[in-house]
């Protein structure tokens, strides 16, 4: 499919500019499915004044880095008369087959970095966003990243991933120990030290508890945590406590065993149980649910090998998922409800991500020739997942856009990294 392309004009400088505009207006770009990239240009200022230059050099490059991670957009050189005078030259802006500008001026108020933005529709000659951010020198990265998110939001009318984090699980330091780190794989902390094993970690939608599965009893437990004090409570009961996942921002679900098989229950951030959610006849693990929390996603092996299932939460019906594949587990359902990312053994051997819709069409791989695949977890805005592979060799964190595009290794790190949850708090 063909669309027009936008031309994007980055610029930074240490004046004000002034340009013929309309008041602020909205502006969508409606992008369909398979379309190109946004085209867009990076002017770099050549001022040269002192702390304002650098911080206008340092902000190009933060913006840059995140509006490239998108992936939506692609960067061209500018046209050498962007300006006539102290005007925007929105003729040649046309001529190059722009139709987004946007600029602004780094100065410094009160002993704080002031960043003024703008963004114009060059074919209508209109002013579409106009706006500050404001912070102190060690936070350049959240300002840029503040601005890349409206921008994104404005063009695209969605919110984005930019200031969610990532956690996950690594091998760093010789134990299996939980991490975190910006959604770009930047600003990676350790969480855990217990010098066990700790796996499969999930961060509450509100950001609040993070829940997680570790050994460092002896046994699989559960325990969750605040993420403001480091409070820590675990769930005590016999047998396992495995696979967490959130429901909304007061329960978690998770597989326990301490009535004989395997079933799955939802507990209450103090770690006491709320209710049971699973009874039948076999192992039934790995909870995902739906954005309201009605639903919940599953694997259990009532049937056989491992399938996906869903449940009402409600009332308990269950209906089968998956029916192509004869081991599908660890579902992860879309910000958007629409859509479930799995992982399947094949017979090939390969392991591999699918998506499927969540009425059970739209069957489609999103991982293929590349080893090992799994753990997929979706942004927040679902424009992206994050998964673990080995196709490099050892288990590493990698994204891709939700229609399997573009994948690219996350971060750079010792050991194995894996088991990464997307938090859908920003």
């Amino acid at each position: 499919m063909v669309t027009a392309a936008l031309m994007l004009l980055w610029c930074f400088f240490l004046s004000p500019f002034t340009a013929h505009a309309e008041e602020k207006g909205e502006y969508i770009a409606i992008r369909k499915q398979g379309a190109g990239k946004i085209a867009l240009v990076l002017d770099r200022s050549s001022a040269k004044r002192g702390k304002e230059s650098e911080w206008a050099q340092e902000l190009d490059k933060i913006v840059r880095g995140g509006l490239e991670f998108s992936n939506l957009f692609s960067m061209l050189p500018p046209p050498s008369n962007v300006r006539s005078g102290a005007n925007l030259n929105f003729g040649a802006l046309s001529s190059v087959g722009a139709e987004v500008y946007t600029g602004g001026s780094v100065s410094k108020k009160g002993g704080m970095v002031n960043l003024d933005m703008e963004v114009y529709d060059t074919f209508g000659n209109k002013l579409l966003m106009k706006k500050s951010y404001s912070g102190k020198e060690n936070q350049l990265r959240s300002m840029g990243h503040a601005f890349c998110a409206d921008l994104i939001e404005l063009l695209t009318g969605k919110k984005s991933y930019f200031g969610s984090k990532i956690v996950f699980v690594s091998s760093k330091t010789g134990s299996k120990e939980i991490y975190q780190c910006d959604f770009d794989g930047e600003g990676v902390q350790q969480l855990t030290n217990f010098r066990s094993i700790s796996l499969t970690p999930v961060l509450s939608p509100d950001g609040r508890y993070l829940a997680y599965t570790s050994y460092s009893s002896g046994r699989p437990t559960l325990f969750i945590r605040t993420m403001e004090g480091n409070k820590i409570v675990s769930v005590s009961k016999n047998g396992v406590s495995v696979d967490p996942s959130w429901r909304n921002g007061s329960e978690v679900a998770t597989t326990l065993s301490f009535e004989g098989d395997q079933e799955i229950y939802l507990v209450r951030s103090d770690g006491a149980i709320a209710r049971r959610l699973t009874n039948s006849k076999g192992i039934d693990v790995s909870p995902s649910f739906s954005p309201d929390g009605s639903k919940m996603a599953f694997v259990s092996s009532r049937n056989g090998l491992p399938q996906i299932f869903i449940q009402d939460v409600q009332s308990g019906q269950t209906r089968r998922l998956t029916f192509s594949g004869r081991y599908n587990t660890q579902p992860s359902w879309s910000p958007s409800g629409d859509k479930i990312a799995y992982t399947t053994w094949e017979k090939s051997g390969e392991i591999n991500i699918f998506v499927i819709n969540a009425d059970g069409s739209g069957l489609k791989r999103l991982t293929g020739g590349a080893r090992e695949n799994e753990s997929p977890s979706w942004s927040p805005d679902g424009s992206m997942i994050v998964f673990t592979s080995n196709r490099q060799g050892g288990k590493k964190l990698y994204v891709m856009s939700s229609n399997g595009e573009n994948q690219r290794r996350l971060l750079q790190m010792d050991g194995d990294q894996m088991q990464p949850s997307w938090s859908l708090f920003r």
